[in-house]
């Protein structure tokens, strides 16, 4: 009987070491685990924050578009000059002004695609000029100093330009020609743009990307190495307008348009819209 108490005793002793065997193996797979998961944590956090600190490179590509564009936009400016009755100079200013607008949208050119984009008053001077500012008196008086009178306003110029956009180009050169022959003093240069040029753009930004993704294939592939993820992307966005310029003056020393004359034909030709990306790539 004893010997088979001390045969339970050391059984029991045996799995009790067992388990603590276990017990230890478990804590060590444990600490390795949370070792491996604290350094792989580091090692992205790093990356992340760090992009410089491991091994990328760059590429670039470049999209272009041709679109024609669709809107053609110039602006004319009233201006009145006159006395020091601001009120009148005004009405008159005002009414030149509302009657080339009428004009304009007598052609079919909508509210929106009119816009005032200057108003101002400015105040005309009248300025002395003092020869001899030093009069002497006579019997031996001491001479005295005349000052020149100060300049003094005699008059005020007020002046309005509007902005106008016309989508008809077949209309663009008569409403030009007809905004001088009501009222307006002087016509700005005429430029193109396309109204709404996200989608232009769009179109050039994705042949760019396609164009970086094959540089870097390229590239990766010349180098024996492969392309990681994506690390940053930049974009650069270049229109090439083309102007025709057009210009008229009428009162205030230009030449008043003559309705006699012909409209001149309106050509608005084309937009180069050119997007550049630039794509930075981890190295595998």
């Amino acid at each position: 009987m004893v010997k088979s108490v001390g045969k339970q005793i050391k059984i029991i002793y045996k799995m009790n070491q067992n388990i603590k065997n276990a017990v230890w193996v478990a804590v060590g797979l444990a600490v390795l685990a949370v070792g491996y998961a604290a350094l792989s944590y580091a090692n992205s956090f790093g990356k992340s924050i760090q992009p410089s600190s491991f091994r990328s490179f760059s590429v670039s590509g470049e999209g272009k578009v041709v679109a024609i564009p669709d809107v053609a936009e110039f602006s004319f400016t009233v201006t009145t000059e006159g006395g020091t009755d601001v009120a009148s100079l005004q009405t008159t200013n005002t009414d030149k002004v509302n009657k080339a607008i009428d004009f304009v949208k007598s052609q079919g050119v909508a509210d929106k695609d009119i816009k005032t984009s200057y108003y101002n008053i400015n105040p005309r001077y009248q300025t002395y000029q003092c020869q001899n500012p030093i009069v002497y008196g006579s019997n031996g008086s001491a001479p005295s100093v005349q000052p020149c009178p100060p300049a003094s306003i005699v008059g005020y110029t007020v002046t309005q330009s509007v902005d106008v956009k016309v989508r008809d180009f077949s209309k663009t050169g008569a409403i030009m020609s007809g905004v001088v022959t009501n009222g307006a003093n002087q016509i700005g240069a005429l430029s193109f743009s396309i109204d709404d040029p996200t989608k232009v753009r769009s179109e050039a930004r994705a042949q760019a990307i396609a164009k970086a993704r094959a540089e870097a294939q390229n590239i990766a592939q010349a180098g024996g190495f492969s392309v990681g993820r994506l690390l940053g992307v930049s974009e650069g966005y270049n229109p090439y307008p083309v102007y025709n310029s057009f210009s008229m003056a009428a009162g205030l020393g230009g030449a008043k348009a003559d309705a006699a004359v012909p409209a001149p034909a309106i050509q608005p030709g084309s937009q180069e819209v050119d997007v550049t990306v630039s794509m930075q790539y981890e190295i595998n």
